[in-house]
């Protein structure tokens, strides 16, 4: 996946300040909620410069969802990389997910569910480039899950299936946390975890 440029401690540029205004109306509101215009006025910029950095609002809605990309998968890697790897960075990835989902990452906003999620529900044509795009950053998570399994020293099988377990451990806790209010789901998801890590390592 593509990378957005990086966020530095400099004042936000207008394409960057574009692209933040437009993830918090997008993350809060939807996508199709919210209008051009909405976004110019909450981020104080002129529409002429907006189409100077972007030629549509999908490609806006693109450069978004890249941007997201970066900030949740630096966090959530950081996180998970700052054990040791495999059970411990399994653990710490649904540690990690109760600590968003009860509001306590600042970097994310308040928790309002998996914008990738929201997003591609939006689009839901697999070869539009913003569905594309979210599926490309499941992935990617998916992979970091990989990299801890693969510690575990499991058969080929064995990992394929844990991974694919653990994702969708990891999305319906995501979704019971947004739609069912469950703040305690990460880690009622971990408790499930713990157990088939120590089936699959025995």
């Amino acid at each position: 996946m593509p990378q957005p440029e990086v966020l530095s401690d400099m004042p936000l540029d207008k394409r960057q300040q574009l692209i933040s205004t437009a993830f918090k109306l997008f993350y809060f509101q939807s996508v199709h909620g919210v209008g051009i215009n909405q976004i110019l006025q909450e981020s104080a910029i002129a529409k002429k410069t907006l189409y100077h950095h972007f030629a549509s609002k999908d490609e806006l809605v693109e450069a978004v969802v890249l941007y997201r990309d970066q900030v949740f998968y630096q966090w959530l890697s950081e996180r998970v990389l700052a054990v040791e790897m495999g059970k411990a960075g399994i653990c710490a990835l649904f540690m990690a997910l109760d600590d968003w989902f009860n509001q306590r990452v600042p970097q994310l906003c308040e928790f309002r569910g998996c914008f990738f999620i929201n997003v591609s529900a939006e689009f839901t044509d697999a070869s539009h480039p913003v569905h594309r795009l979210c599926a490309e950053h499941k992935q990617r998570v998916a992979d970091l899950i990989a990299q801890q399994v693969a510690a575990l020293g499991l058969s080929e099988a064995k990992a394929a299936y844990l991974v694919d377990t653990l994702c969708l451990l990891k999305e319906g806790a995501i979704v019971s946390a947004q739609l069912r209010g469950d703040t305690g789901a990460a880690m009622q998801a971990l408790k499930v975890v713990e157990q088939l890590i120590e089936i699959e390592t025995h």
